[in-house]
């Protein structure tokens, strides 16, 4: 059995509420919880917290494997270590010896579902005792004397030569919870290094690393096409340019954008369902989505928010919201925007919207194939 265990307070100074704060548009316990609900090594994810609006958070999330905790006030302090509320947990889940316990930090946004399963394996297959990530730091560090710490600056090495020092990214840490008892640590033992890429070295603590690792998330995060299940599109202002064309009878006219169609065509190749949720409803909208042949329409208030409308289809469908793609224009798409897993907007989608954290923003404005744009970039074409 292979507990992981995420400490995270309500209390944190330097950024309030840090945990959950929205790291591109996903509160920031968001990126560990899915790389462990993805990893088939760890059996249950144990989120530990006092704060009411964290555990909203992550049961929000939907996935499987997280429990929440409810840690005592004086293991949420200022001053409390994380070690006081891993023995707090331990004993209270009164959690058998030979159970491997891996505290991950969740200011470690970083770490890849692979990264816990190379830690756990390593634990295995080593023969060590506890387990703890690194990085490999190439950098020439001095003592305050004046001398050199890790080299020779008489004989300065080229970097390429330089084998550099391990240094401690605060991702992750494995040990048994027997050992975890006997050292009253996280680690103890024969320990083992776990060596992850130079780009996962920051950690979140002040408000300068957020801009820092957003940046170092967008280049280094892999792709999240295959997590998608369900895309959803609004219609005005997306599928449409947002124009209302009436004829001589005064019949309503909508101008849809054929290229559309066909991404919808090639999300069905892929086994990705497909829908329309919007807050209008015309049998014009009715009729091109029968003729694009999507799984689902959501027209009308009655639902009341599309958040609402779709958390009740991915309940019905079993989909998490992660799982979702959305491309819509307008204010009234925000929350379902921002709930999703993969969200995007047309070029003139309006200024809240497109200010998005995390939000793709088409090239391409509404009408004019934007939504085949954002099927492109889901499936990589």
């Amino acid at each position: 059995m292979v507990t992981a265990f995420i400490p995270v307070r309500g209390g944190s100074k330097s950024i309030p509420l840090k945990n959950i704060r929205p790291f591109l548009g996903k509160p920031l316990v968001w990126w560990n919880l899915r790389a462990l609900e993805d990893c088939p090594g760890v059996d249950r994810v144990v989120v530990a917290t006092d704060s009411d609006e964290i555990e909203a958070a992550v049961r929000e999330a939907g996935f499987s494997k997280p429990v929440i905790y409810r840690r005592s006030a004086d293991n949420a302090s200022d001053t409390a270590s994380t070690e006081s509320v891993m023995l707090e947990y331990i004993a209270a889940a009164s959690l058998p010896e030979d159970e491997v316990f891996m505290l991950v930090q969740a200011t470690s946004p970083l770490t890849r579902t692979e990264d816990f399963e190379g830690g756990l394996r390593l634990l295995r297959e080593g023969g060590y005792d506890s387990v703890l990530s690194c990085v490999r730091s190439k950098r020439f560090f001095w003592n305050p004397d004046g001398t050199s710490a890790n080299y020779d600056w008489r004989h300065r090495p080229r970097r390429q030569e330089f084998p550099g020092d391990l240094m401690e990214n605060g991702a992750f840490y494995i040990q048994t919870v027997g050992g975890i008892f006997r050292e009253g640590n996280r680690l103890g033992g024969r320990i083992g290094l776990y060596e992850m890429p130079s780009y996962t070295a920051f950690e979140i603590d002040e408000p300068d690393d957020w801009t820092i690792m957003e940046g170092l998330m967008r280049r280094h995060m892999p792709s999240r096409a295959a997590r998608v299940r369900l895309f959803l599109s609004d219609v005005d202002g997306t599928l449409t340019d947002g124009g209302m064309y009436y004829g001589e009878s005064g019949e309503e006219m909508k101008k849809f954008n054929t290229r559309d169609g066909m991404g919808f065509a090639l999300l069905r190749e892929k086994g990705i369902l497909t829908g329309i949720v919007t807050s209008e409803d015309t049998a014009l909208v009715s009729r091109r989505a029968a003729k694009l042949k999507l799984d689902f329409l959501v027209q009308g208030k009655a639902f009341g928010s599309k958040l609402e409308a779709v958390r009740a289809l991915c309940r019905e469908k079993g989909i998490a919201l992660e799982e979702v793609a959305y491309i819509g224009d307008d204010i009234n798409c925000i929350d379902l925007l921002q709930a999703v897993g993969f969200a995007a907007c047309p070029a003139d989608a309006m200024p809240a919207v497109k200010a998005l954290p995390g939000i793709y923003v088409s090239p391409l404005s509404g009408g004019q194939g934007c939504v085949r744009d954002f099927i492109a970039r889901i499936l990589g074409d």
